[in-house]
């Protein structure tokens, strides 16, 4: 019999629709764009150990994740991450599968880990 599973993980897939930014390019887009709102998607226990300044916790796993993700302005500019990229990559999939516009949603590729692996953050 032939196996006919599929051999790409399918968060790989779903990364691969996004608009991925390394934590470089995530930093010229936050640099350039005064509108861009950042979402954090991991719990708010890994939230307080460290985030953005500005960013919003809309927790992956919480109960009301999907109503604050449909609540969201569609004409925003959002920059999604969490911990090493997975979560932020299937919150991302939801907001442009929910009617946001692929131009207005971008993944931080390789999430909060990466970023600090770039700029050395304590």
């Amino acid at each position: 019999m032939e196996d006919k599973s599929c051999k790409t993980p399918r968060w790989r897939m779903f990364k691969a629709r996004l608009n991925n930014l390394k934590p470089i390019e995530a930093q010229q887009l936050m640099d350039e764009s005064s509108d861009l709102v950042l979402i954090d998607v991991r719990t708010p226990k890994e939230f307080i150990n460290g985030h953005f300044d500005s960013a919003r916790n809309i927790d992956y796993f919480g109960d009301d994740f999907y109503e604050q993700i449909e609540a969201l302005d569609p004409e925003q500019k959002y920059l999604v991450y969490c911990r090493s990229g997975r979560r932020s990559i299937r919150a991302c999939t939801l907001m442009i599968n929910g009617g946001m516009a692929k131009d207005n949603v971008y993944n931080l590729d390789g999430g909060w880990q990466a970023w600090h692996e770039i700029f050395q953050l304590n």
